[in-house]
């Protein structure tokens, strides 16, 4: 399976997730922004982006399709979400990083862009629409259609230990909030924020305040603390300092486990060049 982001970012992630629905009536979304498409980290390289994700289902889908053929059942194959539509992996990584994300949601999770909404809603009908027969047929644990297509993709690809790369990812993410240079820099951040007369020791504070968890949109203070903090980020240097710690300190996590990411490399490079092989000669 796709080695998934996991731990303290993750969460981060999903902190806000419960009330995104309720932004989904302010169009129009906006595209991703900069800030947080050029966000990387160097465990980047050893998991599986949006983007990659896309690939392994879309050729997934594929295989599924055909399997379910040879069966006499037929198996929907949904279109992709458009490149520019997908979610960076880093996007709320260090909290709302885009002025307009703020400016429109707060710290909402912004809405699927068209191309992704379109996806996920295709999905959600094929997998309403199936039979009993047929959701045996596709996810059945020993024979199913959906099996054997991840197993055909992964066929190969050397075992990785992901319970050690997700451990890895939280106790680095967690590491670099100790670190002195991003302490210094929360605190510049801070009273930046103080400025404004918001009160909040650091990024992560702001986006998980309860206040903006009771459901419903985003209000016009959650709107505004928002604006400041991406803002202040920007005029302390927040993610530039943050993201440069964070890089250190999984760098010299890879040098100390050589074999294991070595493995984790290779397992997602493997498993990319075999759905695109699938891509390339059935779609």
């Amino acid at each position: 399976m796709p080695v998934r982001l996991a731990g303290a970012v993750a969460a981060l992630l999903t902190v806000v997730t419960a009330c995104s629905t309720a932004a989904r009536t302010n169009p129009p979304v906006p595209a991703p922004g900069v800030e947080a498409r050029e966000l990387s980290v160097p465990f980047d390289r050893y998991n599986f982006s949006t983007a990659d994700i896309m690939i392994l289902e879309a050729a997934e889908d594929l295989l599924v399709r055909d399997c379910m053929r040879k069966r006499g059942m037929v198996w929907e194959v949904v279109p992709p979400g458009a490149a520019d539509d997908l979610e960076p992996p880093n996007r709320r990584r260090y909290g709302v990083v885009e002025p307009e994300i703020a400016r429109l949601y707060g710290y909402h999770v912004a809405p699927d862009r068209p191309s992704v909404a379109r996806r996920a809603e295709a999905r959600e009908r094929r997998t309403k629409g199936l039979s009993a027969a047929e959701r045996q047929a596709v996810y059945g644990e020993t024979d199913g259609c959906l099996q054997q297509a991840r197993s055909h993709i992964e066929q190969g690809a050397p075992p990785v230990d992901m319970a050690l790369f997700n451990k890895l990812i939280t106790q680095t993410f967690e590491e670099s909030q100790r670190d002195p240079k991003v302490l210094q820099v929360f605190r510049s951040w801070s009273g930046c924020m103080r400025a404004e007369e918001l009160r909040y020791a650091d990024p992560l504070a702001a986006i998980t305040d309860q206040r903006w968890l009771s459901g419903g949109p985003p209000t016009q203070e959650e709107i505004r603390t928002a604006q400041a903090d991406v803002r202040c980020k920007v005029k302390t240097g927040l993610v530039s300092v943050w993201s440069g710690v964070e890089k250190r300190i999984q760098d010299n996590v890879v040098r100390a486990y050589p074999a294991e990411f070595r493995a984790l490399g290779a397992a997602k490079d493997q498993q990319l060049a075999a759905a695109r092989r699938v891509l390339a000669e059935q779609g």
